[in-house]
């Protein structure tokens, strides 16, 4: 039933300057790959093909990443740098791309708002490329989507963090509805508190699966932390009639949106390919 997923890639990632002044964070590479990359092929294997992507100013290597390369194509051929297109050509091959522009940078909320026209009147998936997921057997989208066919409402993944980085993260308070899959019913969720005000350290990361009904939540919603349009606030309309469940994903995340966590996922990666 999930057969979308939607990319937000705008942002400025200013937090890589000045590696980001003219290349998409989204096109950081964890070793030889794009973050946004990992993020389509997660999508893919969990049975969604269409992608939708919202790009802004300075992004056309988004754009290009996904498209052939005719010139780059003849080079190569028949050499031992062939097969090093592999990977993206399938992505290319079996994945259908559509892009629209967020024209001024208004927060996540407003940035799957302009997702609707790419989207329609569907229920989809939503990946932050800045976390990158790892895990031993399905990946966090495929076990979202089936988290999703069994309580059709939105769903969001939940890690637990420490207390006192709350303040970077959405937070979620809720019950537990089903200690087999760690899911919670949500019952309030606050944009970035303080470690005081946090209800929990749950903290949303960067996968969802929303209700075409989140668009018309969003068209309503005023601006909230950092006078932007909060994905957190308009979620909570839905918490308020009991239609957010929050799902502990079996995996490991990658803050990939932070140096830090960026290093951290290129050495994991790098021992992996080691064996």
């Amino acid at each position: 039933m999930v057969k979308k997923c939607l990319f937000p890639a705008a942002g400025y990632g200013t937090r890589f300057l000045p590696a980001t002044k003219a290349t998409p964070k989204e096109m950081l590479p964890v070793l030889t790959k794009p973050l946004i990359q990992y993020g389509v092929e997660e999508a893919l294997e969990a049975g969604i093909k269409t992608m939708a992507i919202i790009t802004g100013r300075g992004k056309r290597a988004i754009e290009d990443h996904f498209d052939i390369s005719y010139e780059l194509e003849h080079q190569i051929r028949g050499t031992s740098k062939e097969p090093l297109l592999t990977e993206i050509r399938s992505l290319i091959s079996q994945c259908t791309f559509s892009y629209t522009r967020q024209v001024k940078m208004k927060g996540l909320g407003h940035a799957i708002l302009t997702g609707e026209t790419l989207i329609g009147d569907e229920p989809f998936a939503v990946i932050l490329a800045d976390d990158l997921c790892t895990y031993k057997e399905d990946n966090v989208l495929k076990q979202m989507i089936e988290i999703y066919e069994k309580y059709q409402c939105s769903i969001v993944a939940i890690e637990e963090i420490p207390k006192e980085e709350t303040h970077k993260y959405g937070v979620i308070a809720g019950h537990l509805v089903d200690n087999t899959d760690d899911t919670y019913r949500v019952t309030d969720m606050v944009e970035k508190p303080s470690p005081e005000e946090a209800p929990s350290n749950m903290a949303i990361i960067g996968r969802y699966i929303l209700t075409p009904d989140i668009f018309e939540i969003l068209k309503e919603t005023k601006p909230g932390k950092g006078g932007e349009i909060q994905i957190t606030d308009a979620l909570l309309e839905q918490a308020k009639q009991g239609k957010v469940i929050a799902y502990r994903f079996k995996g490991q995340r990658f803050d990939c949106g932070s140096v830090d966590g960026f290093v951290e996922a290129t050495n994991y990666f790098y021992k992996k390919t080691k064996g």
